[in-house]
């Protein structure tokens, strides 16, 4: 999974608590997981399901068994896979909810402050609306990734794809005062960007929990995560006339059917759109 496939940590674990759980499953059953059956599968699928799973993350299930008697199969330890006729569960296609550009104003605006988290912060929410950047990528950032001059952030995407992604004026200068404060504060730093008060990296968590901070000081009552500011730069950008390709390489997408699901507008364009331009608007 990681060396072949490139997946993520955080990928990897999620397939091997699956596979642990189908294990544990089979373990109760007296059944060694290498002699399951099509029909064991199904059973414990539907096990699975009786336990309350949503169709996203039986998804996951079905992909994770897939690929694991796939490679039983190819190591030769299995004649054939009997999860390779699996058929995975439909998904629902739901919209990704966003924050209106008055909302993400008043949240760029909230760490209005001169101490050192707020100048941090600024900086880390500034690059992240402004390059669309998955929280991963945020935090693992190192200060030679991001080009001042130029207005370019190098970042490492998933499957450690590069993309370079470019970044407006305000964003950089936030950056440039938070490098500065950086610079001042710390004598031997962590090599990622963006530090937490004692010198070492900020993590997924930490900023999480800081971003549901600063929303509140925003006075937003949408329930913030770092994902949302991902969604809210594409369907910015997209409503703001920015073609489908440039935001799909922006994103790092492989795909661009994962991209088009930005696509959506939100009733107040809907209606807009349509008393400009029907005949009879």
């Amino acid at each position: 999974m990681s060396l072949e496939r490139g997946l993520s940590p955080r990928s990897v674990a999620a397939y091997r608590s699956d596979i642990k759980r189908f294990m544990a499953w089979a373990l109760a059953r007296k059944l060694r997981a290498c002699d399951a059956s099509r029909g064991d599968l199904d059973e414990f699928l539907w096990s699975e399901r009786e336990r309350g799973l949503k169709p996203a993350s039986l998804f996951r299930k079905v992909e994770a068994l897939k690929s694991y008697f796939a490679f039983e199969t190819l190591e030769e330890c299995l004649p054939e896979s009997p999860a390779e006729t699996l058929r995975t569960p439909r998904i629902p296609a739901r919209l990704p909810k966003f924050l209106t550009q008055d909302e993400a104003l008043r949240l760029l605006s909230a760490p209005g402050g001169s101490s050192y988290e707020d100048i941090r912060d600024r900086a880390m929410l500034e690059l992240l609306y402004a390059a669309g950047l998955r929280v991963s990528e945020l935090v693992s950032l190192k200060p030679e990734a991001a080009n001042l001059q130029d207005g370019w952030v190098r970042v490492v995407g998933k499957g450690n794809k590069e993309r370079m992604v470019p970044v407006h004026a305000r964003a950089l200068a936030c950056l440039r005062a938070y490098l500065a404060e950086r610079e001042r504060r710390f004598k031997n730093p962590a090599p990622e960007l963006f530090l937490g008060r004692g010198g070492r990296r900020v993590s997924r968590i930490q900023f999480w929990r800081r971003l549901r901070e600063l929303g509140t000081r925003a006075g937003l009552k949408t329930r913030l995560h770092p994902h949302l500011l991902r969604h809210t730069f594409a369907t910015h950008l997209l409503q703001g006339g920015a073609d489908l390709r440039s935001v799909q390489e922006m994103l790092g997408h492989a795909d661009l059917a994962t991209t088009q699901i930005y696509t959506h507008l939100d009733s107040a364009a809907l209606k807009a759109a349509h008393a400009k331009h029907h005949p009879r608007g």
